[in-house]
């Protein structure tokens, strides 16, 4: 059975507010757990009827998950083209949704929840948490070009922010690169990568903030870890 949740921070998992507003609402006697009127410190288990102003909350067990997305999947819950999302991935009665995108062609790292406040802190481009990728591009890109992907890159949406950037490793007629972002937009890599004159031929995120792939294969899912979750946490809270 999962264990109970302190109510404050259910009801900001489930976007009704954040945990200090949740905890005013909590104090003015606004929600009430199976009929009774909960106060500072109640923990609500899943099945309890959780209700704010009269309204249910749905209370669910919160999940944090970890997918390795195959190519050729949309990072959405739905897609009006038809073609397979991240979902269709996930074997969940819980509803889930992913936390950032990652384009269609890109695999690698993506996380899964229904933890409505871990998703805005992590979403929260002020926090910075670093995503690792791995980038297959075409040539071999020199000292230049690094430091133009280090320094940042100029971009109709404007400079990118410095990055780390390094050669893995040649291969024929190309080179992998290992790029560490601390922002997220929409196709960053691959056109950070085309303006220095080296297009992306296959991309892979292989890390999130403390997180990593392992052995986790592509099309794989899983729950984290309670280590990796803390550790999670404390990044896109600022390492507090």
């Amino acid at each position: 059975m999962a264990a109970p949740v302190r109510l404050n921070r259910l009801l900001a998992q489930a976007g009704v507010a954040s945990r200090r507003a949740a905890d005013r609402l909590i104090a003015e006697g606004r929600v009430t757990v199976d009929g009774a009127v909960a106060v500072p410190g109640t923990q609500v288990a899943p099945g309890q009827a959780v209700l704010v102003d009269g309204a249910p909350i749905a209370v669910e067990r919160v999940v944090h998950l970890m997918l390795n997305k195959p190519p050729g999947y949309v990072t959405t819950a739905r897609d009006p083209q038809g073609r397979p999302t991240v979902l269709d991935l996930v074997d969940r009665t819980e509803r889930v949704m992913p936390v950032g995108r990652l384009d269609r062609e890109t695999s690698g790292l993506l996380i899964l929840t229904n933890d409505g406040e871990l998703a805005q802190l992590l979403a929260h481009p002020s926090h910075g948490v670093p995503k690792t990728y791995r980038a297959t591009v075409r040539g071999l890109p020199g000292p230049a070009a690094l430091r133009r992907l280090e320094r940042g890159v100029e971009l109709p949406d404007g400079r990118t922010r410095p990055a780390e950037a390094r050669v893995l490793r040649t291969r024929s007629g190309g080179a992998e690169l290992e790029l560490v972002l601390k922002e997220g937009r929409n196709r960053q890599v691959r056109r950070m990568c085309a303006a220095v004159g080296h297009p992306v031929i296959a991309l892979e995120r292989t890390g999130y903030g403390p997180l990593g792939l392992g052995r986790l294969q592509v099309g794989g899912c899983r729950e984290l870890t309670a280590r990796e979750l803390a550790d999670l946490r404390a990044a896109a809270s600022g390492g507090r």
